[in-house]
């Protein structure tokens, strides 16, 4: 069974807020037992990929699995993500607000989408299938590679903007757009209720439309993406439970946990402990209790922004020698 537990292991900056008098045996139990190892840090759409026996292409080609998942036709066509995300100026940084944030209505995103296709034509003409969700198509692949929004989110972006021959081409476009987004109608009305408004694009998850998945595992998850992915491989999405059930001890399968990924992308000590403790009890003390009883393929923990992983075994159960530490210092 494979957990992606985004943001488990969060960045210093927050462990430091958020952890040094917090104590959560179970989880510190498994940690202590278990084997740490790295693993890619390369989101959350890239393990779930990964996992479903997807291969990569320039991207993780989430694009076109996602456009047919929200009633888009790929074809044979190369397409990209070009989701409305809200930049952020700091002192010494760019920080990304993903499209998730944003609220954005279905009225908002088809003025902005069609504002931004009039001006600048076919070179960057989205197709907003979803509010969230914008699509560019491309008859011939863009020479580019990109960085998922899950990892992008609540970073600066700067080191991951899009990489490739045509990278320079997209950059000067999207500062072109930040410019035209500026004084848009929508933006305006939208500062004017204390909304962040749309300033930019993040370019992300381009490819074709894989044929198949190679490993049509069950997926337990809420978000868009998970499902758009076992909806390619014909099979539909389970339901997440509310917490462990002990009949998926021994089985394969993929379970997303993602209720550390708001706080963690945005830095939020308090709700990043919060939610934690929500998986103390409903997931990690239930884990300890069964440790002894799941399957010889074991159990892994990965969060895949920040390029950690945790492996479990049951003979792992019987390691009682292994005494935890604080658990700043098992999270670091």
């Amino acid at each position: 069974m494979l957990f992606l537990i985004p943001h488990l292991f969060p960045t210093k900056h927050l462990l430091k807020a958020a952890a040094p008098d917090l104590r959560l045996p179970a989880l510190q139990t498994l940690l202590v037992r278990g084997t740490r190892q790295p693993c890619p840090a390369e989101g959350v759409e890239a393990a779930l990929c990964a996992a479903l026996g997807i291969k990569r292409q320039q991207d993780w080609p989430l694009a076109p699995i996602t456009l047919a998942a929200d009633g888009g036709v790929a074809e044979d066509a190369y397409w990209l993500r070009a989701d409305p995300v809200h930049l952020r100026v700091m002192r010494d940084r760019i920080v990304l607000a993903g499209s998730d944030v944003l609220s954005l209505s279905r009225v908002e995103a088809d003025a902005l989408a069609d504002a931004v296709g009039r001006h600048f034509g076919a070179d960057l003409s989205p197709l907003p299938m979803h509010p969230q969700r914008w699509y560019l198509r491309f008859t011939e692949a863009p020479r580019l590679s990109t960085t998922p929004l899950s990892v992008a989110a609540g970073c600066d972006i700067n080191p991951l903007l899009p990489k490739g021959q045509d990278a320079m081409r997209f950059r000067t476009q999207l500062n072109e757009l930040q410019m035209l987004l500026h004084d848009h109608p929508v933006n305006q009305a939208r500062e004017a209720r204390g909304e962040l408004p749309v300033n930019s694009l993040w370019l992300w998850g381009g490819g074709g439309l894989p044929i198949t998945c190679a490993t049509p595992v069950p997926v337990y998850a809420g978000n868009a993406e998970a499902q758009a992915l076992s909806a390619l491989c014909n099979k539909r999405v389970q339901a997440l439970p509310a917490h462990w059930d002990a009949q998926l001890c021994g089985s394969d399968g993929v379970i997303l946990l993602d209720t550390l990924t708001q706080a963690g992308q945005v830095g939020d000590a308090c709700g990043w402990r919060e939610a934690l403790r929500e998986l103390e009890q409903d997931w990690f003390v239930p884990l300890v209790g069964m440790l002894r009883k799941i399957g010889p393929r074991g159990l892994r923990l990965l969060d895949p922004v920040n390029g950690k992983a945790l492996h479990l075994h049951a003979r792992d159960a019987w390691k009682f020698w292994r005494r935890p530490h604080r658990l700043i210092s098992m999270l670091t």
